[in-house]
C-alpha cells in the first residue's frame, strides 16, 4: 500500500480499502499530514475536479466523500497528535423550517475532506444556534443550505444578524432555489452552486 493507494480507494467509492489503506500508512510510519494532503484531500480535490468537468455525478461524489470519511475517521485521533493545522472551522446547517439535508451532508463531507473542522448543527437551524455555534468553535464561516423558497429569507436573517453585531465571519450560502442574485441581494459572501464550490469559496475565505 501508499498513499496512492489511499487516493486511488476514495476515487474507487472503495470505503473498507481507504481504512485499510489509512491504517496500513500509520503504521508504516508516513507523515499525517502527508496521508491527509495527498491522500485524502488529494482525491477529494480531484473528485471536485472531475465533477465540474461533467465526469463524475452527485451520486458518485457522495460515495466518494463517504470512502473519504472513512479514511479521516481513522486519521483523526493521530492528526490530534501531529502537527497538521486545519485551513480552520465552519459551521454549516440547514436554514429555520428546512428539512432536506443531503446536498448540506455532501458539502460537510467535502469541507472536511478538504481539510476544514467541520461542525454540522443539522437541520432547521435558526439565526440564534447559527452564531452561537461560530462564536462558541471560533468559526470564520456559516455554510447555509435551503432547498424551499419559503425558508430562505432565513439565510437573509442570520446575513443580517451578522453585519448588526459586526462579527468577521463569512457566509457560504447554497441549495436548489439559491440563485447567485439572491446571495448578492441579503449581502451573503459566496453562493455556491454545488460542492466543489463550496469547498473553493470556503478556501478564499480560510
Amino acid at each position: 500500500m501508499s498513499v496512492q493507494n489511499i487516493f486511488d480507494a476514495v476515487l474507487d467509492f472503495d470505503e473498507d480499502l481507504a481504512v485499510e489503506g489509512v491504517k496500513k500508512e500509520i503504521a508504516a510510519g508516513t507523515d499525517v499530514s502527508q496521508i491527509l494532503n495527498q491522500g485524502l484531500i488529494g482525491a477529494m480535490d480531484e473528485v471536485g475536479k472531475r465533477f465540474s468537468a461533467g465526469d463524475l455525478f452527485v451520486p458518485e461524489m457522495l460515495m466518494a466523500a463517504q470512502a473519504m470519511k472513512a479514511g479521516l475517521d481513522v486519521l483523526k485521533p493521530h492528526l490530534a497528535k501531529g502537527d497538521t493545522v486545519t485551513r480552520g472551522a465552519v459551521v454549516i446547517g440547514t436554514v429555520k423550517g428546512d428539512l432536506h439535508d443531503i446536498g448540506k451532508n455532501l458539502v460537510a463531507m467535502m469541507l472536511e475532506g478538504a481539510g476544514f473542522e467541520v461542525f454540522d448543527i443539522g437541520m432547521d437551524v435558526d439565526v440564534e444556534k447559527f452564531l452561537a455555534t461560530a462564536q462558541e468553535k471560533n468559526a470564520g464561516i456559516i455554510a447555509m443550505s435551503a432547498l424551499l423558497t419559503t425558508t430562505m429569507p432565513g439565510m437573509e436573517e442570520v446575513v443580517k444578524t451578522i453585519r448588526a453585531k459586526e462579527l468577521n465571519i463569512k457566509t457560504l450560502v447554497g441549495g436548489a432555489p439559491v440563485t447567485p442574485e439572491f446571495a448578492r441581494k441579503i449581502g451573503a459572501d459566496a453562493y455556491c452552486e454545488d460542492a466543489p464550490a463550496a469547498v473553493e469559496a470556503a478556501r478564499k475565505y480560510s
